[in-house]
C-alpha cells in the first residue's frame, strides 16, 4: 500500500511543531554538555548539577499535573502559545542568571512552562493525523533530538566556549520567538475536542483521567522509560571528559556526528514502524539499547571513533523506542480526554525523570582524579528498567490493537 502524503498545511504543522520541539529538548539537553564549563563557573558538585537538571523535570511534572485538568477545555493553539511565551522567558532568565540560585530559580520557572508544551504537541498531533500514519509524523518529530545535536548543542559548545555558558540560553530564545511568530500567524485553531461533550469541571476531568484503569498502565510504562534517558543525559558530557578522555573541543563534533545519523535514521525509522509494527520497532530498540548501554558505562579512556560509533547505535535504540512508544502511547486515550492524558503523561515522565536524575548526581561521584566513579551502576540500573518496560508497553499495545480493531483511533 502506497503510503498517504502529506497536505502542504500537514506538512507545515509537522515542521513547526519539530522546529517547536527543537528549542523546547535544546534547552533542557544543552545543559548536560555545559556541564564541564558550568559546574566550575559556578563552582558546584555534581550533586548540586544533578539538583539543576531534575529542578526543570520536577517542575515541568507538577506543572502537567496543574494543567491536566484544563487541557482539554481550550483551543490548543492558544493553549500552545501561552506555554510557550512563558518557556521563553524562563529560557531568558536562564541565559541572564549570575548565580547558582538564581540559575536554579530559573530552570524551575522554565519547567513550569516548558515541561507542558511537549504534551499538548503530541495532543495537536494526535488531534490532526490518523495512527496509520502517526509513526511517520512521530519519526519527523524525533528529528528535534538530532537536530539539536547537529545544529544546537554544536553552536551551544562554541558560544559557551566563546562567550560563556549563558549564551546558548539566549541563542535559543532568538529561535524561540521566531517559532512563536509563525504558530501564531499560520496555525489554525485546533479546537474539534471543544464539540465534544465532556465533562467540563477540571477536577472531576482530572480525577477521572487518573482513575482510568489503562491510563494508570500506561502512566506505569512511561515512567520506566523516562529512568533510562534522564540517569544517563545529566552526566554524559563530564563522563565523556573525564573517563572515555574526549577533549571538550571533540564533544561538538561527536554531537554534530550522532545527530546527522539520527536525524536520517528518524523518519526511516517512524515509516519502519508503521510498516512493520510499532511494539516489534520498540522491543527491537530496546533490545539493542541494553547491549550498548551496558557496554558504553563500562568504558574506559576510548579512541574517539569508538565513542562516535557506540552513540550512533545507542541513539538509533532510543529513536526506534519513542517514536514507536510515543505513536503507541498516543491511541490510547479517548479524543475528549487527549489534552489531560498527554498533560498527566508528560508530568510523569518528567517528575520520575527528575527524581531519576537526583539520584543519578547521588549515585555518581567525582574522583580527585576527574573521573566520575559508578558510572557502571548507572548502566545497569537502565539495562533493568528497559526489561520491565518490555512489558509494561506490552499491555499497551494489547489494548490498543483491541481499540483500533472496534473503532478507528
Amino acid at each position: 500500500m502506497k503510503p498517504k502524503k502529506f497536505s502542504g498545511y500537514e506538512v507545515f504543522v509537522i515542521a513547526i511543531l519539530t522546529i517547536l520541539q527543537f528549542s523546547i529538548i535544546l534547552d533542557f539537553m544543552v545543559l548536560s554538555p555545559l556541564g564541564p564549563i558550568l559546574r566550575p563557573a559556578l563552582n558546584v558538585s555534581t550533586a548540586q548539577f544533578g539538583i539543576v537538571v531534575a529542578a526543570y523535570a520536577i517542575s515541568a511534572g507538577l506543572s502537567g499535573l496543574l494543567a491536566a485538568g484544563f487541557a482539554d477545555k481550550y483551543d490548543r493553539k492558544k493553549l500552545l502559545l501561552f506555554f510557550y511565551t512563558g518557556f521563553i522567558l524562563g529560557t531568558l532568565f536562564c541565559g541572564l542568571a549570575p548565580t547558582y540560585p538564581l540559575l536554579l530559580a530559573a530552570r524551575i520557572f522554565t519547567g513550569v512552562f516548558g515541561g507542558v508544551i511537549g504534551s499538548i504537541t503530541f495532543a495537536i498531533v494526535t488531534d490532526l493525523f490518523l495512527i496509520e500514519v502517526r509513526g511517520r509524523v512521530m519519526g519527523f518529530l524525533q528529528m528535534a533530538f538530532a537536530s539539536s545535536q547537529i545544529l544546537g548543542l554544536p553552536i551551544g559548545l562554541y558560544f559557551a566556549n566563546k562567550w560563556g555558558w549563558h549564551s546558548p540560553f539566549i541563542m535559543i530564545v532568538l529561535v524561540s520567538i521566531g517559532v512563536a511568530i509563525a504558530i501564531l500567524i499560520y496555525l489554525k485553531p485546533i479546537d474539534e475536542h471543544l464539540k465534544v461533550k465532556t465533562e467540563r469541571n477540571a477536577f472531576r476531568h482530572l480525577i477521572k483521567t487518573i482513575s482510568t484503569p489503562m491510563y494508570i498502565k500506561t502512566f506505569a510504562a512511561t515512567t520506566l522509560l523516562a529512568t533510562g534517558g534522564f540517569m544517563m543525559m545529566p552526566f554524559g558530557a563530564d563522563f565523556g571528559v573525564n573517563n572515555l578522555k574526549i577533549s571538550l573541543d571533540q564533544l561538538p563534533m561527536l554531537y554534530m556526528i550522532t545527530g546527522i545519523a539520527s536525524m536520517i535514521l528518524g523518519p526511516l525509522l517512524g515509516r519502519a514502524s508503521d510498516s512493520w509494527g510499532k511494539y516489534r520497532m520498540f522491543v527491537a530498540g530496546s533490545i539493542l539499547m541494553i547491549f550498548v548501554v551496558i557496554i558504553y558505562c563500562n568504558l574506559g579512556p576510548t579512541p574517539i571513533w569508538v565513542v562516535v560509533i557506540l552513540n550512533i547505535v545507542m541513539f538509533a535504540g532510543i529513536s526506534a523506542r519513542m517514536i514507536s512508544s510515543q505513536a503507541l502511547v498516543s491511541a490510547v486515550p479517548d479524543q475528549t480526554d487527549r489534552g489531560a492524558f498527554m498533560s498527566l503523561n508528560a508530568a510523569t515522565q518528567q517528575i520520575s525523570g527528575g527524581i531519576a536524575s537526583y539520584i543519578a548526581g547521588m549515585i555518581v561521584v567525582q574522583a580527585s582524579t576527574g573521573e566520575l566513579l559508578h558510572y557502571d551502576t548507572l548502566g545497569y540500573v537502565v539495562a533493568v528498567s528497559i526489561i520491565i518496560t518490555i512489558g509494561l508497553i506490552w499491555f499497551v499495545n494489547q489494548y490498543v490493537a483491541t481499540k483500533l480493531h472496534n473503532t478507528r483511533v
